[in-house]
């Protein structure tokens, strides 16, 4: 397994985030992890990225565990795209991506041919390779998304980790976003966890033949996972988001409609 979570648990304090959860996630798929604020989503996916070292469980990444390795090791194995990314400099978008070799470089060492070939073939493989020589903070908003998304290809790891990476795109920001996803699962076998809170994200990679699990989380605690097409109801909705809706389906592809919250 590319990543292995058994009986995690956390608590900042005496707050309790997470209370034992476990997920496996092999080579190619996509796991959906879902829940309100609050739930737990970010605090999993800084536990895998070894942020917080003092979990009870475990946490292994392609059979190493999380707890005590140096953060470059870790680095090595997964990728990471976040929610928010602050513009502070003018950084050249080719530049920006080649920060993905960070991991692989001597305190003083400079990235070598093979990094910036790999920086070439991330870019081309979101297509922003147009984009390459501008400053970073002159492009829009979809396009930074798919500048990061290219440093984490730059990585060169097989996991990527994903912090709710489409908030605040438009409609079809959004979808070229998924689309790309899609295809890095299953054309290059990358393994992608993402925290969204759009379940219609999970029915689109399932429509889309990509092998996707959902995993619902409430308070901490994993109040549902499995196919989405299974595990996705209505009255699943309600118990974890407080929500009425229905699950339409046309054409073998399911959508959520949102009716009212309680």
């Amino acid at each position: 397994m590319i990543l292995s979570v058994k009986d995690l648990s956390f608590s900042y304090g005496e707050h309790p985030a997470l209370s034992g959860v476990s997920l496996e996630l092999g080579g190619g798929g996509v796991l959906c992890v879902m829940g309100p604020n609050g739930s737990g989503k970010s605090t999993l996916i800084d536990c895998v990225m070894g942020l917080h070292p003092g979990y009870r469980g475990s946490v292994t990444l392609d059979g190493m565990e999380v707890s005590g390795t140096q953060r470059k090791e870790i680095a090595r194995r997964a990728a990471y795209v976040p929610q928010n990314h602050s513009i502070t400099f003018p950084y050249t978008v080719r530049e920006v991506v080649m920060m993905g070799r960070t991991a692989y470089l001597s305190p003083f060492g400079t990235p070598s041919d093979g990094g910036e070939e790999l920086c070439e073939r991330a870019m081309r493989r979101v297509g922003i390779l147009d984009l390459a020589d501008k400053p970073y903070n002159t492009i829009s908003g979809g396009e930074l998304r798919l500048v990061i998304l290219a440093r984490a290809l730059c990585q060169d790891t097989q996991l990527i980790l994903m912090d709710e990476p489409t908030a605040h795109l438009d409609y079809r920001n959004e979808l070229v976003f998924l689309e790309i996803v899609s295809e890095l699962c299953l054309e290059d076998g990358i393994s992608i966890l993402i925290a969204t809170h759009s379940p219609d994200q999970a029915f689109y990679f399932e429509s889309h033949g990509v092998q996707v699990s959902a995993m619902f989380l409430k308070k901490g605690i994993t109040a549902a996972e499995g196919r989405p097409s299974d595990v996705i109801t209505a009255e699943l909705l309600e118990d974890v988001y407080g929500v009425r809706a229905k699950i339409l389906e046309s054409g073998g592809e399911k959508t959520i409609l949102l009716q009212r919250s309680l």
